[in-house]
């Protein structure tokens, strides 16, 4: 589904990416796992269609830049920011969720939606005004707004960072069941090892790091301290004091 080769991107100059390379099958969900500022968040939105750079992208066969980013492609392509707010805009969850449908000209929008409110238990607040939800629910409308069109690939860039942990839980048990191409971006390696099966590790210095199964990333010890995925601290123990390495 995804073949990305070679892929640099800049920031004024200054490197995001650096000659990463990605291929993602159909059906499969990937983690894309990093510290702060490895270069998660821009791949996702490369893989988007969001940001173009240097290298070459294809999605499905088809090469993709400024010119392929059409509404098609857009239809086929879903991505979730890590703030909520940033991507609702309308005065009711209800509408949230219709938007996309009145965009892409689906027909049968009044049934989406309430169908897929059912699912996500937003029925109770279709006419609230979703900026005044908790974070955790904000996170679920937007989720609801992008699977509503059936989207063939789902990108989200820490997507619970806003949830509680019920609602946490409730996103992992969905996401493990849903049938579709996922890339997950996240520095949690528990969220993404109860989620995907497949780790693509980014380094501080904007390149791919590891490319394999999750079992082997979590045993190797060197890789996730290069990455900067464990560190250590020190704990108190009330009566002693003593440090050992965490996972993030």
């Amino acid at each position: 589904m995804i073949d990305l080769r070679e892929y640099s991107y800049f920031y004024d100059g200054i490197p995001a990416l650096d000659k990463v390379s990605l291929h993602v099958k159909e059906n499969e969900k990937v983690a894309l796992i990093g510290c702060n500022g490895s270069g998660k968040s821009t791949l996702l939105r490369v893989m988007a269609g969001l940001y173009f750079g240097k290298g070459k992208y294809s999605f499905k066969g088809n090469t993709v830049n400024k010119k392929s980013t059409n509404k098609e492609f857009r239809k086929k392509v879903g991505i979730i920011f890590q703030n909520p707010e940033s991507m609702i805009f309308n005065p009711s969850v209800y509408d949230e969720i219709a938007f996309s449908l009145k965009e892409f000209g689906f027909e049968d929008i009044d049934d989406r939606v309430n169908t897929i409110a059912k699912e996500f238990d937003l029925v109770k607040i279709l006419k609230t005004n979703p900026l005044n939800l908790s974070g955790g629910q904000k996170q679920k409308v937007v989720l609801a707004s992008i699977l509503v069109y059936e989207p063939e690939l789902l990108l989200l860039d820490e997507p619970t960072a806003a949830m509680d942990p019920f609602t946490t839980g409730w996103f992992i048990d969905f996401l493990s069941d849903l049938d579709k191409s996922v890339v997950l971006a996240t520095h949690d390696l528990g969220l993404a090892y109860e989620i995907t099966q497949r780790a693509v590790v980014m380094d501080e210095k904007h390149k791919k790091l590891y490319d394999g199964d999750m079992e082997s990333l979590f045993s190797d010890f060197e890789m996730l301290l290069s990455a900067n995925l464990i560190h250590k601290h020190r704990h108190n123990h009330r009566r002693f004091f003593h440090s050992h390495y965490h996972l993030h």
